[in-house]
């Protein structure tokens, strides 16, 4: 070989690899889609897809050593959350992944005025057709159906990059993600008119065996504030509100009306009357107020009126994935979850708790997807926000079918019985919340079954380690082998109220119930914790779950009846300790008001 053209080899192989956008292209992700949605057509040519480009974050286990060390109640750095410029810092791409993939989008004739980027600008936004992204991504798109719902939805099952790339690109979607992202409240046949007696009539009184608290026997006919506060200690208890502050998060077009609001706050908190809750618009949300709806109802007059007068916060966030077929003028198809996300970490000041009653099964959320996600949600946690989520109403199986006659199939080709896990309930960033049923004494929910189960995602978490080995002990040899991941992440890790719930919609008093239900009453009562703690000039909980199984166990009541099934089978049994049915149980918030104050004072 000649010297001059070894040289030219030399210097080729010595440049940077993002000098070479036309590198060979490499799968980097592929799926089999979902049971449930069959190929419809080819995707229009000028479809707009909002393309989301996630890049590595080479630091993030520095981020996590810091998130453990603030929330670990043993530790010295325990309540010393970080800023939001600090963890942007942890989590920015390396410097060679930015101009790698900006060479790459130049290449296909993308300039920066076309970008949009996070803070930390880890994640890249675009909003493209789809023609330039399967020429991008090496890939084809089509529009497909979902046969139960009707739904539609434009993705491919398979894309690519060039392979210098690969390195420097975690996740890009919407691609191969066919997550139905929903309410997890029960079915609307779980809706049903209110009683005509009001809910706070008197039925004489009845005693929880596992607390020693008088409840009123109403209460095991319709839930309300009132009930809630009794059974789980809270009576005579009024925040200060100085300094706190708490959020509930609305997609899917589910509006929160203030006049119900008010109707309900009338009703069942009357020291709230003449308040509301602060709205926030993400990437164009609205809050039409002429279309109220049950899980956003719920959410609010159930959170903000057992946290009153904590200033409250409701985000909605605009976006609805199905794509109508036959619409002349396309739409987005993207998941609008992530909005959220972009938008609560871009902010200065966030609240301080914050939950969330939306997910889906985790097998329709790509792996690397669940995982940035989840990323994002350990930033927050870091910053001294705690995040809770509904577990699911489907027991161990997924959400398309009854839980006595679900198959549960998994996505892999194979289509093998397994339990299916929920996202995001089964990140370990993030407090599950289950549901339980009757007041004397409370039990797992029997009117639908309580999410639960062990991640397929994620590992088990250092802090699950000297609890979750206890119940995996109990279960007799064999029982369930291969149907779940005895090393995931087990979710839910703690359990409150879930069922006939008396909210007002449209000016009418409706019951409801769901996990949907259980997530609000818990954010609730982290806010009151919340309280206590920034009353005697200490920090917010911030990520709960190292202080919860550290300590914050002993302050919930152990829920010893119960099972979640799915799968065609009786799912897991409620256990004396961490189950994976009512994780440790319900809030006492007497005993935690207590143990909060012990923790980092």
């Amino acid at each position: 070989m000649a010297p001059s053209l070894r040289l030219l080899l030399a210097l080729l192989c010595a440049a940077p690899a993002f000098g070479l956008p036309t590198s060979p292209y490499e799968v980097k992700e592929s799926v089999n889609p979902p049971h449930g949605w069959v190929q419809h057509s080819t995707a229009p040519p000028e479809h707009s897809i909002e393309l989301r480009i996630g890049l590595p974050q080479p630091n993030f286990g520095i981020l996590e050593s810091h998130l453990y060390e603030v929330s670990d109640p043993d530790h010295h750095r325990y309540g010393q959350h970080l800023s939001k410029e600090e963890v942007e810092e942890l989590v920015a791409p390396h410097p060679g992944s930015l101009d790698a993939v900006d060479e790459w989008l130049a290449f296909h004739g993308i300039q920066e005025e076309d970008i949009s980027r996070s803070p930390a600008k880890d994640w890249i936004t675009l909003s493209l057709p789809v023609e330039l992204v399967e020429k991008m991504l090496d890939t084809k798109y089509h529009v497909w159906k979902h046969t139960k719902t009707g739904d539609y939805i434009v993705r491919t099952t398979s894309y690519s990059l060039p392979i210098h790339l690969h390195e420097h690109v975690d996740v890009i979607q919407p691609t191969t993600m066919f997550s139905q992202f929903k309410p997890f409240r029960s079915t609307i046949s779980k809706v049903e008119a209110a009683p005509a007696t009001s809910a706070t009539d008197s039925l004489g009184s009845l005693v929880n065996p596992a607390t020693g608290l008088t409840i009123d026997a109403s209460c095991n006919v319709t839930i309300t504030v009132s009930c809630l506060q009794q059974l789980y200690n809270a009576v005579g208890f009024t925040p200060s509100a100085k300094g706190n502050s708490i959020g509930i998060t609305g997609y899917l077009e589910e509006f929160a009306s203030i006049a119900d609001l008010e109707a309900f706050f009338v009703q069942q908190v009357p020291t709230a009357e003449n308040s509301s809750f602060k709205f926030v618009s993400v990437n164009g949300g609205i809050n039409n107020q002429s279309d109220p709806g049950f899980e956003a109802s719920l959410d609010v007059q159930f959170a903000f009126g057992l946290s009153h007068p904590i200033p409250p916060t409701f985000f909605s966030t605009a976006g609805s994935p199905p794509f109508i077929a036959d619409d002349d003028t396309p739409t987005n198809t993207n998941e609008p979850y992530l909005n959220w996300l972009d938008f609560i970490l871009s902010q200065e000041k966030i609240p301080l708790s914050i939950s969330t009653s939306y997910g889906d099964d985790e097998q329709t959320v790509p792996e690397s997807f669940a995982k940035r996600v989840c990323a994002d949600f350990a930033q927050l946690g870091a910053r001294g926000t705690s995040l809770i989520f509904s577990s699911g109403d489907h027991g161990v199986g997924d959400g398309d079918s009854n839980p006595a006659t679900q198959t549960c199939f998994t996505n892999n080709g194979k289509n093998e019985t397994k339990f299916i896990p929920t996202f995001p309930a089964t990140c370990p960033f993030v407090t599950s919340v289950g549901a339980t049923d009757n007041v004397a004494p409370e039990v797992a929910v029997s009117r639908f079954f309580s999410g639960g189960g062990f991640s397929n995602y994620f590992s088990r978490p250092s802090y699950q380690d000297p609890t979750v080995p206890n119940f995996l002990s109990k279960l007799a040899p064999g029982t369930f082998e291969g149907l779940f991941n005895p090393n995931g992440r087990g979710f839910p890790d703690v359990s409150a109220q879930g069922d006939r719930f008396e909210i007002i919609v449209g000016g009418q008093a409706f019951l409801i119930g769901g996990t949907s239900a259980s997530a609000p009453t818990v954010n609730g009562f982290i806010s009151l914790l919340n309280d206590v703690r920034l009353s005697k000039g200490l920090p917010s909980l911030g990520f709960l779950n190292p202080f919860i199984y550290k300590k914050g166990f002993a302050g919930f009541t152990d829920i010893l009846s119960g099972h979640n099934s799915g799968c065609g089978t009786t799912g897991f049994n409620v256990t004396k300790g961490w189950d994976p049915v009512t994780g440790f149980g319900t809030p006492n918030f007497g005993k935690l008001k207590e143990l909060v104050l012990e923790t980092g004072a």
